[in-house]
C-alpha cells in the first residue's frame, strides 16, 4: 500500500508568526512615536521650533520597514504555495517506475539494478557492500560509453545468497591510457510511498528514499 507521510502543521507558520509579530512591534512603535511628536509639536517653542528633518527622517525609515514586512509576507506566502504545488507533484510519483541519481538499492527476490554511465569505454571495478558496509560481492567488467544496466543476483562472492535489503554499489574505472574515469550511478523502481515531512519531498522506493529532485525519468506502467 502507498503510504503518505505529512506533518499536521503548515511549512510556513513559523515565518507567518514572526511576521505577525513583526507588524505588531511596528505598529506600537509607530504609534509611540506618532504620539511623541504630536506631544513635542504642542509643546515647541513658536521662537525656536522643531527641526523637522529628523522625524521626516524616521517617517520614512517607519515606511521602509513596513514595506520590508509586506515583501517578507508576501515571499512567504509565495514559498507556501509552491511548497504545495511540490507537495502534490510528488504524490503523481507514487505507482510510477522512476530511475533516479543514487548507489544504494533495495535487493529483494535475488534481484537488484543500477545502471551505470561512463563518459567512454573503461575498464572497472564494481563493488557491492551491504548495510555495515562490508564488501559483499566484487566484479571487473568492460563499460561502454553511455548508460548501460548492471543487474545483480544477490549472491556473494562465495556463493552465498543474501537477505533482501539494501546494497549500495561503488565502480571504480580507468580508459586504456590509465585514467581514471568517472562512473555516475543511478537507480530504479516503483514508489509506492512518499515522505513530505522534509524540505524536499521523498520519494520511497521500498525501503530506499530518493529525494524528488534526484529524479531523472519517470513512467507509467
Amino acid at each position: 500500500m502507498a503510504t503518505v507521510n505529512q506533518t499536521s502543521s503548515s511549512p510556513s507558520s513559523a515565518p507567518s508568526s514572526g511576521t505577525s509579530t513583526d507588524r505588531t512591534t511596528l505598529a506600537n512603535n509607530f504609534d509611540q512615536f506618532l504620539m511623541l511628536l504630536t506631544t513635542q509639536l504642542k509643546n515647541q517653542n513658536p521662537l525656536d521650533p522643531l527641526d523637522t528633518n529628523q522625524f521626516t527622517q524616521q517617517l520614512v525609515q517607519f515606511a521602509s520597514v513596513e514595506q520590508q514586512i509586506k515583501t517578507n509576507t508576501q515571499l512567504t506566502s509565495l514559498l507556501s504555495a509552491t511548497k504545495s504545488t511540490t507537495a502534490v507533484n510528488a504524490l503523481g510519483f507514487v505507482g510510477a517506475t522512476v530511475t533516479a541519481d543514487g548507489a544504494t538499492a533495495h535487493l529483494s527476490g535475488g534481484s537488484a539494478t543500477w545502471t551505470l554511465n561512463s563518459p567512454k569505454a573503461a575498464q572497472a571495478t564494481i563493488t557491492i557492500k551491504n548495510r555495515a558496509g562490508d564488501a559483499i560481492y566484487t566484479e571487473s567488467r568492460s563499460l561502454s560509453s553511455g548508460s548501460q544496466p548492471f543487474k545483480w543476483n544477490g549472491t556473494s562472492n562465495s556463493g552465498a545468497p543474501q537477505n533482501d535489503g539494501d546494497f549500495t554499489i561503488s565502480v571504480t574505472a580507468t580508459d586504456t591510457s590509465g585514467a581514471a574515469v568517472a562512473v555516475t550511478t543511478q537507480i530504479e523502481g516503483v514508489v509506492d510511498g512518499v515522505d513530505l515531512t522534509t524540505d524536499i519531498p521523498t520519494l520511497k522506493i521500498g525501503a530506499v528514499s530518493v529525494p524528488i529532485d534526484r529524479v531523472k525519468s519517470m513512467r507509467k506502467s
